[in-house]
């Protein structure tokens, strides 16, 4: 079923079901985005846009979040906590009076019970050891072997350091498996990068 979200187009920002996001809203429109969340369902959509300018047009894909815990700043400002509920789809963005972008989408569907064979989650672990190297990371590696899969892969794909465009394709794929296999080609292209130390690029 389509419906209205009010969205936050925020570059190199992307937030997965189940997941927490830690936002400073200091923007005039986006913090009347949050006012008006806060009064209604508390519901924000993350989204990239595709270029990092005014106006720009959307991904078709995002996250819709609800605002947790928050803090309201005597200047008006925001520190807030959304909390990843549901991918979902853009059909069209609706023509607005208020301040902040709205969008008709739709809710995708997700499996959160989804699971990797012990291989491929072997396999996943030992790339993301040689990435922590390289990066410098310091990793509880007893803490990421209690993790679900789910939790584990998205986990890394939202915080991971790659640029706008590889983020948003984890964001996209279609399942846990194809979210997995993509991020180890992302973590084994950087690892044998020289230096190690450059944002990585997916053309």
């Amino acid at each position: 079923m389509a419906q209205r979200l009010t969205i936050f187009p925020l570059t190199g920002a992307i937030l997965f079901p189940g997941l927490q996001l830690p936002l400073h809203i200091f923007e005039p429109r986006y913090r009347a985005m949050v006012s008006d969340a806060l009064a209604r369902d508390r519901r924000i959509g993350m989204i990239q846009p595709q270029r990092p300018t005014e106006g720009a047009p959307l991904f078709e894909i995002g996250c819709v979040g609800k605002i947790g815990e928050f803090e309201a700043l005597d200047d008006g400002r925001y520190n807030l906590i959304l909390e990843g509920e549901s991918r979902f789809r853009i059909l069209r963005e609706l023509d607005v009076t208020t301040p902040f972008r709205q969008v008709e989408a739709e809710l995708i569907a997700d499996n959160d019970e989804e699971v990797l064979s012990s291989i491929e989650r072997a396999s996943f672990e030992r790339e993301a050891r040689r990435f922590a190297d390289v990066q410098g990371y310091s990793v509880d590696w007893d803490s990421v072997a209690r993790l679900d899969d789910v939790s584990l892969i998205d986990g890394v794909s939202q915080i991971a350091p790659f640029d706008p465009a590889a983020k948003q394709a984890l964001l996209e794929a279609r399942n846990l498996r194809e979210r997995c296999e993509l991020l180890v080609q992302l973590m084994q292209f950087f690892t044998h990068r020289d230096g190690g130390d450059e944002i990585i690029t997916l053309q």
